[in-house]
């Protein structure tokens, strides 16, 4: 890794005020943590851009509103990207019944030390996963376009 210790620094305080500010639910500090805007989830789904994540976040705090994160270990995985390993723990309105789930994160970055994305995993990622040649999912990219 040739990335140097102040920027392996500033992207590990951008990971926690992205995940503090997550869990205080102040939005407009967690989206200036991207410079774009983008969640892969566990399921496949992506929610991509400004509006879509904003009323991603909107939603999924109205159907757990004291869904909270609590970082076990954060990981530099080499100069491009930043892996965590966090509890998500919530109370659905749903059901009740508060939950607790292991996942792990893969956070890109730009050139300005701001993330350009959040991929979710359910599972320790893959090598593959990590590199994007596999999605969260588990499913195939496939070939890049011609």
């Amino acid at each position: 890794m040739t990335l140097p210790a102040d920027r392996r620094a500033h992207r590990e305080a951008l990971v926690i005020e992205h995940m503090q500010s997550e869990n205080v639910q102040e939005w407009d500090r967690t989206m200036k943590t991207f410079s774009h805007a983008r969640y892969e989830l566990p399921d496949g789904r992506v929610i991509d851009g400004h509006d879509d994540v904003m009323r991603y976040w909107l939603e999924g705090r109205r159907l757990v509103p004291d869904q909270r994160n609590e970082l076990i270990e954060l990981t530099h995985v080499d100069d491009r990207r930043t892996m965590i390993e966090f509890w998500l723990r919530g109370t659905p309105t749903t059901t009740g019944m508060p939950f607790e789930v292991r996942l792990w994160a893969v956070y890109d970055f730009d050139d300005r030390d701001l993330m350009t994305n959040e991929r979710v995993y359910a599972a320790r990622p893959t090598a593959d996963q990590i590199d994007g040649r596999v999605r969260t999912d588990g499913s195939s990219v496939g070939p890049a376009p011609r």
